[in-house]
């Protein structure tokens, strides 16, 4: 039982630094955070969308399943 609750937190952090990192990439990319990069702005904002969402998805997945 102890394992399952190891994963289950790993998922979760894993799925919110995702998202945090995501959501870096999306300000980045509207100009809230004025950084220059060698890559175009619209893939960074695709990747940064991408991670945010998938992020939130694998967190709230793993933080509303039951331990059954």
């Amino acid at each position: 039982m102890e394992n399952q609750n190891t994963k289950r937190t790993v998922f979760m952090i894993s799925g919110a630094m995702d998202a945090l990192l995501g959501g870096v990439a999306l300000l980045i990319y509207f100009g809230v955070i004025p950084v220059d990069l060698d890559i175009p702005r619209l893939a960074v904002g695709i990747i940064g969308g991408i991670l945010f969402f998938s992020g939130v998805a694998v967190f709230t997945y793993f933080f509303t399943r039951t331990d059954s």
